[in-house]
């Protein structure tokens, strides 16, 4: 039988021995701070074809922020055949590939994360169709214009009405809502949105109409956007007031008492003292608004 008293002895001078080695060895590298760069996996380059949709043609209402959207939402949301709900910002609805080899499983499938994100967004416009029993969607968030090409990527099919309003009203508009207002701010932003409307304006075979039409001539206004949208006009939707269209509130669309009123009311008028910037100016004219 083995001596305990040699098997303790001969533990300690092993011991002794590694305390030492890790006395004398420089310091080792925390590899776990550091991570080595990961080179991006095949099928994380990979770029899927496009799946079938359960909503083939959706309608996207393009505009500005301040644009008379929420109007035109439910002008249009009172038709028996078309359902417009609240701004869904499907723009911010994402999928998360959350393990290595989820990339590797969505390929298979012939999935991307852009794809899938697509495949979710119709889901939704789907879901909302189905649930209102109507053959007609509309989505009007108006950070949609930001994203254009994207949409028409997963809905090559899908219809646009593009909404202008002149950029000095949506400038004095943005600013009468806004508590302490940045003034350079804003107008960078409707800069932004003009940019992107008349990108889409020019490339898109968009339905253009303008807010200050929609509210001087509604009926003519919405018997066009009926022709365009294959349905027959319905003098119910001038009054939307009677209709149920969901909450007015912040983050899904205009809440204000104009909107809440229940009536169309006239658009106000661009300040004619505010000062645009020139590429807005260029805009205005190009939309066939009157600037000095």
């Amino acid at each position: 039988m083995r001596d305990p008293r040699m098997s303790a002895i001969g533990k300690g001078l092993k011991r002794r021995g590694r305390l030492m080695k890790e006395a004398v060895s420089p310091p080792r590298r925390n590899l776990d701070a550091v991570p080595a760069p990961r080179s991006r996996s095949a099928a994380e380059t990979y770029t899927a074809p496009r799946a079938p949709r359960l909503v083939k043609s959706p309608v996207f209402v393009l505009s500005s922020v301040r644009s008379g959207s929420t109007l035109l939402r439910v002008l249009l949301n009172s038709h028996s055949r078309i359902r417009a709900p609240h701004e869904m910002h499907l723009r911010t609805l994402h999928v998360e590939l959350t393990r290595d080899f989820t990339a590797e499983a969505m390929k298979a499938l012939e999935l991307d994360k852009e794809e899938l994100e697509h495949v979710l967004w119709d889901r939704v416009l789907h879901l909302e169709l189905t649930r209102s029993g109507k053959n007609v969607i509309v989505d009007k968030t108006p950070a949609n214009t930001l994203i254009w090409p994207r949409l028409r990527r997963c809905w090559p099919d899908a219809r646009h009405i593009v909404l202008l309003r002149h950029p000095g009203a949506v400038i004095t508009s943005l600013t009468n809502r806004r508590t302490d207002p940045d003034h350079e701010a804003i107008r960078a932003e409707v800069l932004d949105y003009s940019e992107k409307l008349e990108e889409a304006r020019q490339s898109l075979d968009a339905h253009v109409i303008t807010y200050e039409e929609l509210t001087a001539e509604p009926e003519k206004t919405t018997r066009g956007l009926c022709d365009y949208l294959g349905v027959p006009w319905e003098s119910a939707m001038l009054d939307y007031g009677s209709k149920d269209h969901g909450a007015f509130r912040p983050q899904l669309g205009d809440w204000s008492s104009t909107i809440k009123s229940g009536r169309i009311q006239p658009a106000r008028a661009a300040d004619p003292e505010a000062e645009l910037p020139p590429r807005l100016v260029e805009l205005a004219k190009a939309w066939g608004y009157p600037v000095e």
